[in-house]
């Protein structure tokens, strides 16, 4: 019998128990309701926003193709983590096991980086529009854009199959409590009796790389899209530019920041409570916060949300 705990205590086998946020909180209770609107804002946002974009044609662009992946990422996104973050406060459970550890941990990983890609991707886009607007039909065709997006799942999903099954075949001898309100990779790996150095240098490498690659892309496309814009002749068209970029941009700024503190400060900038709001941060506002930034100030998704308020009304007229 005590081989077995031995075992159960050095292989990972037992339950890991979820901190959360809720402990840290002096009413949980009015937490937990908050996160559950702000959980099904995201959602009804998200969907409606796909929705809207599949169902008008004037929408069916590259740019839009894109903001309806980031969409999709944004569901999936939010769904990995806040569902079972709510379900334990409800039933008063806070354990999970090291599967479904380990699974979370997968996702949010592939979810994280291809959104990393998918914003690079983006960048690019609106570079091939404005700067290379004759070309941008034929460089830009409904093939290419699902060969970026594509290729943007498939970066994140190479990031969770590297880093899941690493982090989870560390031991786990000391205690199971993660500080966290999900499995997040350094969150997990601080409960590791086994030197993790070389790999958390290996990590931070590899992500050092990770957003390497998209930033230098997006810093590229919008040097070149400055410059396009500054020897635009028309006011309008300089206007609609930086409208259109601005939004990419605070998207950019907000995810990206969040990830550089995350996965690329020095542990002594760390502490469990900062690292949950950081996480909160990205992981459940930033979802609710895409749809908004790209839909209140673009004329097009404010134009096709309009005819669709206005085509169901005289829909139904013509019905009766």
């Amino acid at each position: 019998m005590a081989n077995v705990t031995w075992m159960a205590n050095h292989t990972g086998w037992s339950d890991f128990i979820l901190v959360g946020l809720f402990r840290q909180s002096k009413h949980p209770a009015l937490l937990c309701v908050v996160i559950f609107v702000i959980f099904l804002m995201a959602l009804s946002e998200n969907a409606f926003l796909i929705l809207l974009i599949h169902s008008d044609a004037h929408l069916h662009t590259p740019m839009y193709f894109f903001i309806s992946q980031l969409s999709l990422m944004d569901m999936v996104y939010i769904s990995v983590t806040v569902p079972k973050m709510l379900l334990d406060q409800v039933m008063d459970v806070n354990k999970i096991s090291a599967p479904a550890c380990g699974m979370q941990m997968f996702l949010y990983v592939t979810l994280a980086g291809s959104e990393f890609f998918l914003l690079a991707a983006m960048a690019y886009d609106r570079y091939m529009a404005i700067c290379h607007p004759l070309r941008y039909p034929v460089l830009m065709s409904y093939k290419a854009c699902l060969f970026l997006a594509s290729g943007c799942w498939f970066l994140g999903s190479v990031d969770g199959f590297m880093f899941t099954p690493i982090t989870m075949t560390f031991p786990f001898c000391g205690s199971r409590e993660i500080y966290h309100f999900f499995c997040e990779v350094p969150a997990v790996l601080k409960l590791s009796c086994s030197d993790t150095s070389i790999y958390e240098i290996f990590m931070y490498l590899c992500c050092v790389l990770m957003l390497l690659v998209p930033v230098t892309i997006i810093s590229s496309s919008y040097l070149c899209i400055l410059l396009t814009i500054h020897r635009m002749n028309t006011a309008e068209g300089k206007k609609k530019a930086f409208a259109t970029c601005s939004s990419h941009l605070t998207v950019v700024i907000l995810f990206y920041g969040a990830a550089i503190y995350t996965y690329m400060l020095p542990s002594s900038y760390h502490t469990p409570e900062k690292d949950m709001m950081v996480s909160v941060f990205y992981t459940i506002l930033t979802p609710v916060l895409n749809p908004l930034i790209y839909s209140l100030r673009n004329k097009d998704i404010m134009g096709a949300l309009n005819k669709m308020l206005t085509v169901g009304p005289a829909f139904q007229k013509t019905m009766k």
